[in-house]
C-alpha cells in the first residue's frame, strides 16, 4: 500500500513539477515540449501494451481475447465521451498562446485546466489498476510513463493562465489541483481491483485502452502540431525502446 501511495503522489507530483518548470521558463519552446511529450508517448505506448494489455490476456482465462478487446474499446469510448463533454489540449487551446497570449480569456483558460483535471482521472486509474497484476516493476514503469506525460502538461498550463491575468498563486493552486485528481484516480484504480480481483483482466484492458486513446487522440497530434514531426517521431521510438529494454531487463 505504501508503494501505491508513493506512486500516486509521484504521478500527481509530476504535474506540479511541470508547473514549476513552467513558472521558471514561461516561454518554453514548442519544440522542446513536443520532444518531451513524444518521448512520454513512446513510454506510455509500451507500458499500455506490455504492462496492461498483455497481462489482461494472461489473466483473462478462457475468454481472454474477448475480455481484453472489450476492455480496450470500453476504455477508449469512455475517454471519447469525456472528450466530447470537455475537450482537451489541442482542441480547447485552438490558438498559440505564445504568439497570441491575449486570446486566452480567463474562462477559456480555466476550462482548459478543468479539462486537464478531468482527463487526469482515468490516467490515474490506469496507474492504480496496474498494481493489481502483482507485477510491481511493470506498475512502476506504467506510472513513470504517465508521470513523464504530466510534466509537459504541467508546463503548458502556466503561461496561458498568467497571460489571462490569473495571479501566480492561483495559477499554481490550479496546477496542483490537476495533480491531486491524478492521485485520487490512482488510489481509486488500486482499491477497485483489490476489492474485486475478478474484474482485473477487464480493468487492465480498460486502462490500456484509455492510454492508447490518450496517445493517439491527444499526445501524437499535439507533438505534430508545431513542425516537430521528425524529432517527435524519433523521441517516441526512443521512449518505446527504453520501456521495452526496461521491461526485458527488469523482467
Amino acid at each position: 500500500m505504501e508503494m501505491v501511495l508513493l506512486t500516486a503522489l509521484g504521478v500527481g507530483g509530476a504535474t506540479v513539477f511541470g508547473s514549476v518548470v513552467g513558472f521558471m521558463f514561461k516561454k518554453i519552446s514548442h519544440r522542446f515540449s513536443d520532444i518531451v511529450l513524444a518521448f512520454a508517448a513512446g513510454v506510455m505506448l509500451a507500458a499500455a501494451v506490455l504492462g496492461l494489455i498483455i497481462p489482461s490476456l494472461e489473466y483473462g482465462g478462457k475468454f481472454a481475447l474477448l475480455i481484453t478487446v472489450a476492455g480496450i474499446f470500453t476504455g477508449a469510448v469512455c475517454l471519447n465521451l469525456i472528450d466530447r463533454l470537455v475537450p482537451h489540449m489541442h482542441r480547447l487551446m485552438g490558438v498559440d498562446t505564445e504568439s497570441h497570449p491575449a486570446n486566452g480569456s480567463v474562462n477559456k483558460v480555466l476550462l482548459f485546466v478543468t479539462a486537464i483535471a478531468i482527463h487526469n482521472l482515468p490516467e490515474g486509474i490506469a496507474a492504480g489498476v496496474s498494481f493489481g497484476s502483482g507485477n510491481t516493476a511493470d506498475a512502476l514503469l506504467i506510472a513513470g510513463g504517465i508521470a513523464l506525460q504530466n510534466i509537459p502538461e504541467g508546463m503548458v498550463i502556466i503561461a496561458p493562465m498568467l497571460a489571462a491575468g490569473i495571479s501566480p498563486r492561483r495559477t499554481f493552486l490550479c496546477a496542483m489541483a490537476t495533480g491531486v485528481v491524478e492521485v485520487i484516480g490512482t488510489l481509486l484504480g488500486y482499491f477497485a481491483v483489490s476489492v474485486a480481483s475478478a474484474i482485473l483482466p477487464f480493468a487492465l484492458a480498460f486502462a490500456g485502452g484509455t492510454m492508447l486513446y490518450v496517445i493517439s487522440d491527444e499526445m501524437i497530434p499535439e507533438t505534430h502540431a508545431h513542425g516537430s514531426e521528425r524529432g517527435a517521431t524519433y523521441a517516441l521510438l526512443a521512449g518505446f525502446c527504453l520501456m521495452l529494454a526496461s521491461d526485458v531487463l527488469l523482467g
